[in-house]
């Protein structure tokens, strides 16, 4: 006669399957973190390729153009014979904005060398549905950061339209970089409205049609986005010691840099990198002293900031600031 399992038997196997699970299951989510993480450092190396071989067809000249093309959008949903007569109007100067080729779909510059939009995702982000199914932008993804090539907003402006040309304040091109392996031009930016990382006019040399952009390198504003803590920990200059998960699930940013390499930093290590409000714009006092676009720390949601005249003359290479 064959022996069966006690109860007591089974008890204890399903005692110890449940322990494994218990030791295995975070495991397998750390491994599954750390491959999402290297799929997030080869798409940010390859784009960071891309652009390279585009500024090779350019004389070295970062893409920064403002047009609109016919069946352009990176949603192919999205690619329908509507076209508006002259270029003017829905898909091009009024919402959705799915055929506009500038900033806000900077992909799209790139594209001809990458030929493969899933690249430009981010494995550990969500995408915004509703910029992807209405405009065809990657908002969530990787950010473009504008104050190193430049950025337009030319395209059906009047010639007295303000902030239309904003030149990069290293000169918008590969050889104007002071140090290509430790100057960043893209990275993941969590919490962002928007798919590109603007740049900031100085509001005192006032709104002209042609301006120069800055880089929005102030670590206060930088430790709300990566950092345990609310809108209100930010305007109090409390809290954010802790990485947050819910914004930055890895612990940290990719980063990429001007010479197409690509690294992953923890948020302490990418907030060292950063100088301080005082550091760079000479400010103190209140969150709003020198920062002139909001008001509340959730900066990087619309395509240009404004600020006081910063200090060029600090050492922080990874945004382009190097010492003389």
């Amino acid at each position: 006669m064959k022996k069966a399992f006690t109860l007591i038997e089974l008890l204890v196997v399903i005692a110890i399957i449940a322990i494994l699970a218990a030791i295995l299951f975070p495991v397998f989510a750390q491994a599954k973190l750390a491959a999402k993480k290297t799929a997030a450092l080869s798409n940010q190396k390859q784009i960071g390729l891309g652009i390279i071989l585009y500024t090779t067809d350019y004389d070295d000249l970062y893409p920064r153009n403002d047009d609109c093309v016919a069946g352009s959008s990176l949603n192919p949903a999205l690619n329908l014979n509507d076209f508006p007569a002259n270029g003017i109007g829905v898909g091009c100067t009024t919402g959705n904005f799915k055929y506009r080729r500038n900033a806000f779909s900077w992909q799209k510059w790139v594209f001809p060398y990458i030929k493969n939009v899933p690249l430009f995702e981010h494995p550990l982000r969500v995408k915004d549905s509703a910029n992807w199914n209405n405009n065809g932008q990657i908002v969530g993804g990787f950010a473009l950061n504008t104050s190193v090539t430049g950025q337009l907003d030319t395209y059906n402006r009047t010639p007295t339209f303000s902030r239309q040309v904003r030149n990069s304040w290293l000169g918008g091109s590969t050889t104007s970089v002071p140090s290509p392996s430790e100057t960043l031009i893209m990275l993941e930016v969590p919490n962002s409205g928007v798919p590109m990382l603007p740049g900031g006019s100085v509001d005192s040399q006032g709104i002209t049609p042609t301006v120069t952009i800055y880089p929005p390198a102030i670590r206060e504003f930088w430790r709300y986005k990566l950092m345990k803590g609310t809108i209100a920990d930010c305007i109090a200059g409390t809290s954010g010691t802790e990485p947050d998960s819910a914004k930055i699930a890895s612990g940290g940013v990719t980063v990429g840099f001007t010479d197409g390499s690509a690294k992953f930093l923890n948020a302490g290590n990418f907030l060292g990198r950063t100088p301080s409000k005082l550091e760079y714009l000479g400010v103190t006092g209140s969150h709003t002293a020198g920062w002139t676009f909001q008001d509340d720390c959730r900066f990087l949601t619309s395509g240009n900031l404004g600020f006081v005249q910063p200090n060029l003359n600090i050492n922080y290479p990874m945004w382009g600031l190097v010492a003389n």
